[in-house]
């Protein structure tokens, strides 16, 4: 896959609104049908070919290391937040990780690609839009009309060109999965600690650096146990589904 080969993952929150799943194990390993979340999402980024990974890490942060002690591939660095930086502080801190433009993650976010589909694949599709030239930020966006498992919010608007906007009113047509490629240096002169990174895209949209790509999979928001119930049940009713002999 042409583009970046790295990735930071976010998955230090308190995962309260997850409650009381998260009660003795940390958001990104509650599981669906049988793999967490983490795990789900790390298998996407080694099919992608993405090299090396970030993973920030704070509550019950044990439990993270010793899930993936066993893994291989990509290669993982734990960046451990004694203090929560919040999104933008905990990224910045890990930049010495990074050797150029980068994948951001969410830790809770649950993604089906469909390769048939134009704009399909989450990571190749940001991967192959992806222009540094006029974007600082690329976010993977999602229609609202298409989140039927999970609550949908109308993060953005798109203009024609594929500029995003932020939707103070929540009436957007988009969703933002979480998912998206920055450069590093769009941390340059951010302040030392906690920081949201909604303040670096506020910055690129005002730059009119900040771009969305429509997604064209599946996605999913998993956020409370009442999620996990419904995204899990249709991930088991396909699985349990006759396949359809080839003609």
């Amino acid at each position: 896959m042409n583009g970046p080969s790295q990735a930071f993952v976010l998955a230090a929150g308190l995962g309260t609104r997850m409650r009381p799943l998260t009660d003795e194990r940390p958001k990104p390993l509650v599981e669906l049908a049988g793999r967490s979340l983490l795990e789900r999402t790390l298998d996407h980024l080694e099919a992608a070919c993405i090299s090396d990974v970030v993973i920030n890490t704070h509550y019950k942060a044990d439990q993270i290391e010793t899930r993936l002690k066993e893994r291989t591939a990509p290669q993982i660095s734990l960046s451990f937040e004694p203090e929560l930086l919040e999104t933008g502080g905990g990224i910045k801190k890990a930049l010495p990780h990074f050797n150029g433009d980068f994948f951001v993650l969410g830790g809770d976010g649950f993604w089906e690609d469909r390769p048939d589909a134009e704009n399909g694949n989450a990571l190749h599709a940001l991967a192959q839009s992806w222009r540094p030239e006029e974007m600082d930020i690329l976010m993977l966006l999602q229609p609202v009309e298409r989140m039927a498992l999970t609550q949908g919010i109308g993060d953005y608007h798109l203009d024609a060109q594929g500029r995003a906007v932020r939707a103070h009113d929540k009436s957007g047509a988009y969703m933002f999965t979480g998912m998206r490629i920055n450069k590093p240096d769009i941390f340059n002169n951010t302040p030392e600690g906690p920081f949201s990174y909604l303040d670096l895209m506020d910055e690129a949209q005002r730059k009119g650096r900040l771009y969305g790509l429509v997604y064209r999979g599946d996605w999913h928001h998993i956020s409370t146990p009442e999620d996990v119930e419904r995204v899990q049940a249709a991930i088991l009713s396909r699985m349990a589904a006759p396949k359809r002999a080839m003609p």
